[in-house]
């Protein structure tokens, strides 16, 4: 899982994009961050802060990246940035539809400096459609694609934000995926250079696998209806006696049967898969039984019992999590962050390598490209490029 041979130059800002780029960073592959000359990414300057002074959102996506700073706006410029394709494997944009093109750093361009190369455009709707040049943050993608109003306890409820942004950490990983994916067809000859045009939208969207279906056959799944939203008492959240909640997932009949004989209650199992009366009934045993003990206690109390019950926890309780520490998740050579979410005999570990500075590399990468000394002093000295270390 070694993408050390791997050249990826990055244009992206904030979130989607950069965590895209940080898998691939993460698993080897060399990331070249370009920002322009001014603020450069916009998370540089986001709190809350790191103690280097980094915002924290920006240290958690961009470490071990290469940075340079260069004005796309200008000829030379564009030109720096053609003569670093002519190296690359990928790159990765999210710019609004439109803006790369204007910026002369669009796929039809770039592949005329590159012809194998993958190009990965990601926006929240697409490079298609009426709503392509729409603006658009996380909230407003994962509610169009539906996701939002099934996070409700009933359609009376207001749909609840998701505590994580579902389409910006959706969109990136689909993005990186088919990042990879392209670049593997390339190697076995199966393809050359690749447009590759990834909607958020459309990924979420894709996540409705599992409640979809009924909708091509003219049901509309409501909130707490669904049977993996709230439709099944042996499939929900419940409250617990110190007021926090732990999540029941007996789906199959055996962990159901577990969970029965484990609080010495055989009489609910044949209650399993019921419909109407019985099952609300269910539901109604279920709620006063787990109310009937803390989370901790139930969580003691079914330890080794495959009940499928575990404790909702805080992201700090997850964060400190035995099970957690036993992934080697939580990378913290330099600072904790979290890391490659995957194991495996020859997959990425903890670089420790640091967040780079605005135009941090500028200078290195530029040389590497074929730049002489006084071509890059012509380049500072016109703003085209930022080639030394700038306060973030």
């Amino acid at each position: 899982m070694q993408l050390d041979s791997v050249r990826v130059l990055d244009l992206s800002r904030l979130l989607p994009g950069p965590y895209a780029t940080q898998l691939l960073a993460d698993a080897g592959a060399d990331v070249i961050k370009v920002e322009d000359t001014a603020s450069g990414d916009y998370a540089r300057a986001m709190p809350p802060y790191t103690d280097e002074g980094f915002g924290a959102v920006f240290d958690a996506v961009n470490r071990g990246k290469r940075a340079v700073a260069l004005d796309l706006k200008s000829s030379e410029g564009q030109e720096a940035l053609y003569r670093l394709t002519a190296d690359a494997d990928a790159v990765l944009e999210t710019f609004r539809p439109g803006v790369a093109d204007r910026l002369g750093v669009d796929y039809e361009t770039l592949s005329e400096h590159n012809d194998d190369l993958v190009y990965c455009s990601l926006t929240g709707y697409g490079q298609g459609g009426p709503l392509a040049n729409a603006v658009g943050h996380d909230l407003n993608y994962v509610g169009r694609a539906g996701m939002l109003d099934l996070v409700r306890e009933d359609e009376n409820s207001k749909p609840q934000i998701p505590g994580y942004t579902v389409a910006d950490m959706g969109g990136g990983l689909f993005a990186a995926f088919s990042i990879v994916s392209a670049l593997l067809s390339r190697e076995l000859g199966s393809a050359g250079g690749e447009y590759i045009d990834v909607s958020m939208t459309d990924v979420v969207l894709s996540f409705s696998q599992a409640v979809a279906q009924p909708v091509f056959d003219g049901d509309q799944p409501r909130p707490s209806e669904g049977e993996l939203n709230g439709g099944y008492p042996w499939y929900d959240v419940y409250e617990t006696a110190d007021g926090k909640y732990v999540t029941f997932a007996a789906l199959e009949p055996q962990f159901f049967m577990a969970f029965c004989e484990a609080i010495d209650r055989e009489d609910l199992t044949s209650a399993h898969m019921s419909e109407g009366a019985e099952r609300e009934a269910l539901r109604e045993e279920l709620t006063e039984i787990f109310q009937s003990r803390t989370r901790d206690e139930w969580t003691e109390y079914l330890d080794g019992v495959e009940a499928s019950v575990e404790p909702v926890y805080t992201l700090t309780e997850t964060l400190n999590d035995e099970q957690i520490a036993s992934r080697d998740l939580i990378w913290d050579e330099r600072r904790p962050r979290i890391g490659f979410p995957a194991q495996g005999s020859d997959v990425p570990e903890d670089s420790g390598r640091p967040v780079p500075k605005q135009g941090e590399h500028t200078g290195d990468i530029l040389r590497e490209a074929g730049y002489s000394e006084a071509e890059l002093q012509s380049l500072v000295e016109s703003g085209v490029i930022v080639d030394a270390p700038t306060d973030q």
